[in-house]
């Protein structure tokens, strides 16, 4: 046997995690608690991530390290970041430490006062340093952007997010004129209705404070190269498309020039993160819209900017938008 059959976890899927029956008797059987598959995965960093916390309690009493590390983080690390509080709870009373130092020189504990249950760890032993004043306002914010933008559908989305300029300013950069207000209406009811490509240059511009927004609620528009390269000349443009098939996929672009595309907005952060964006992804993890918005530092109120009706529905020229 091989895989997972070798160390009997056979047939685990990510929500099996939390049938904490059936993982004590994978374990009373035999299964091993310090090995999920290949790649020198650990059943506890998935039961962080997808589990219960009497999952996660089970496994923390039966391996040998509680903040053994699975690709340069603990489990510890892996719940807080993945927003599953009570996980961190049961980890925490198994003896896991809200002290390790993890990316960007955050440790698990700290990174939780920015996030939704600050307190998270307040019986912890051993107090973590507070926030800085500019930390705590980028936690302030990601909360007040992620409960104004609610629990949107945003499948198949595509956005612009620009600094420093209005709507108007943006639709002279992209040399836009007026849509037919009629099909862009039937378009937000029933946008498979009619072909992608038909409608691919039919977009809505609103401004919200701090700059403005471009959105295609039905396609990938907004996020081609070519519409980040006339907006944002002498600022910056975040650029997201929620690709259904493929996740979502993100990029920017700073005075004309793409920095990095391809991007994951939301997925959280990485190991050559600095401090700063650790933070700002801890914050927006799972939120890639409002991660697109904040990247360029846009405070809509609501989410009209985002699934419309728009300030300006309007109709880009025909041009090759690839072609930078």
């Amino acid at each position: 046997m091989t895989g997972r059959d070798a160390d009997g976890w056979a047939g685990m899927d990510h929500w099996d995690w939390d049938d904490h029956e059936d993982v004590r008797r994978r374990l009373d059987a035999g299964a091993d608690p310090e090995r999920w598959g290949r790649g020198g995965s650990r059943p506890l960093h998935r039961a962080a991530v997808f589990g219960s916390p009497e999952v996660v309690a089970e496994l923390a009493r039966r391996v040998a390290d509680v903040d053994a590390l699975e690709d340069g983080t603990t489990a510890l690390w892996e719940a807080v970041v993945a927003g599953r509080s009570e996980n961190a709870r049961a980890l925490a009373a198994a003896g896991a430490d809200p002290g390790w130092i993890g990316y960007g020189g955050w440790t698990p504990g700290r990174l939780s006062l920015a996030g939704p249950e600050p307190d998270l760890f307040a019986a912890a032993p051993g107090a973590q340093p507070g926030l800085t004043e500019a930390e705590r306002a980028v936690a302030e914010e990601g909360r007040r952007l992620i409960a104004a933008l609610g629990d949107i559908y945003y499948d198949g989305l595509g956005l612009a997010c620009v600094a420093g300029i209005d709507a108007e300013e943006a639709i002279r950069r992209l040399e836009a004129t007026p849509a037919d207000a009629e099909l862009a209406a039937e378009l937000l009811e029933d946008p498979y209705a009619y072909d992608p490509d038909e409608t691919l240059r039919l977009i809505g511009v609103t401004t919200v404070p701090g700059g403005c927004v471009v959105t295609q609620p039905w396609g990938y528009g907004p996020s081609m190269p070519g519409v980040h390269t006339r907006l944002s000349a002498g600022t910056v443009s975040y650029g997201l498309y929620a690709n259904p098939k493929s996740g979502n996929q993100g990029s920017i672009h700073r005075d004309g020039v793409c920095e990095g595309w391809d991007l994951h907005p939301g997925g959280g952060p990485d190991p050559e993160d600095g401090p700063a964006d650790v933070l700002f992804s801890y914050v927006y993890c799972h939120q890639a819209v409002a991660y697109s918005l904040a990247y360029a530092g846009l405070r809509p109120t609501d989410t009209r900017a985002v699934i419309g009706p728009p300030d300006h529905w309007v109709e880009l020229p025909d041009r090759d938008y690839w072609a930078t």
